[in-house]
């Protein structure tokens, strides 16, 4: 009864001590938050100790005990195992946080490409589709029925319906390059052979568009590891965009080179450049161009330089843009052949 008689008269005590304490930690406990989780677990270790140490050494009487040796030396001992042991819980929360918050943005960022891309589409379907049927009724109904106006009705029909099958061969495109299963057949393949390959494909379009398209010296371009169907279907895709965006008499430059282990090829444009703003984003799936780039119906879905991104990526190479006078420049990489 001794025992529990002075543990009842040392309670108050304690407690007159310990609250305080335990309230300023609560304070401090907040303030933490707001600059790190490790600096709040560290505290959220030590306040609880500090109170209980504050607490026995009121009801000693401040004065030196064996008890109270004992007792700091138990609150050592148990410091020195939790604190550490806080810290390393508020480092891994910490980055457990910050993946979480990095997957919750990047998820939005995808849901609001991702419904970006859905109208983008939609309305790019919409206004040829709405044209067919106008001009289908047309032909239906007698209202067009002279021979020269039907060829030109048919003919006009025909051109939708090619721009609307690109567009579809587009999206599954991406949906290609973007699947995560998605195996790329890897080999040597010549950077100067794509090259010449692309720039004849798309000769008849650029000579159509008063542009002029150039490769400096294809036969000294270097090896690369790399798909050679996909790589050819990067470069008709940057050769198209750059041709497109090129006024006429510009040229389209084509350039290719290596540094380090790393070979690159260069496409470069008369476009006027792209806005800063837009850099971060020519790659979006949709993006069609900002100020110095203007949509117009030649422009596809805004696919092509998305599917050019992925390709890349899928085999272990990149493709960058930057402004150089007169227009933009894009550059895409891939390992050295050996």
């Amino acid at each position: 009864m001794n025992v529990l008689d002075e543990l009842a008269k040392a309670a108050p005590l304690a407690l007159v001590f310990v609250l305080p304490v335990a309230a300023v930690g609560g304070v401090v406990v907040q303030r933490m938050r707001r600059r790190s989780m490790v600096a709040t677990m560290t505290a959220l270790v030590l306040v609880p100790l500090v109170a209980a140490l504050v607490g026995v050494i009121a009801t000693s009487g401040f004065m030196y005990t064996p008890q109270l040796v004992g007792t700091v030396a138990v609150v050592a001992v148990v410091a020195a195992v939790t604190v550490p042991a806080g810290m390393l819980l508020g480092r891994s929360v910490a980055r457990e946080t910050l993946w979480q918050r990095e997957a919750l943005d990047a998820e939005r960022r995808a849901e609001s490409a991702r419904r970006e891309l859905v109208a983008g589409i939609g309305h790019d379907l919409r206004s040829p589709l709405a044209g067919i049927r106008g001009m289908t009724d047309a032909l239906l109904d007698g209202v067009v029925h002279r021979p020269p106006e039907v060829e030109e009705y048919l003919g006009r029909i025909r051109k939708e319906t090619v721009r609307m099958a690109g567009m579809v061969e587009d999206l599954f495109q991406l949906s290609r390059a973007t699947s995560a299963a998605l195996r790329l057949p890897v080999g040597r393949v010549a950077l100067g052979e794509v090259g010449s390959d692309a720039v004849a494909a798309g000769s008849a379009v650029a000579a159509a568009a008063g542009v002029t398209v150039t490769a400096a010296e294809p036969a000294c371009w270097p090896t690369v590891l790399g798909s050679d169907a996909d790589l050819v279907r990067v470069l008709r895709n940057l050769l198209s965009n750059a041709v497109r965006h090129t006024p006429a008499g510009g040229t389209v430059r084509l350039s290719a080179g290596t540094r380090d282990d790393i070979a690159w090829l260069r496409v470069h444009d008369a476009c006027g450049g792209i806005p800063d703003a837009d850099l971060d984003r020519v790659f979006e799936p949709g993006y069609r161009g900002g100020a110095a780039r203007t949509p117009d119906e030649g422009s596809g879905a805004g696919l092509g330089l998305a599917i050019a991104k992925a390709l890349m990526e899928a085999q272990q190479g990149g493709i960058t843009v930057v402004n150089v006078a007169p227009g933009c420049r894009f550059e895409i990489t891939l390992p050295l052949a050996r």
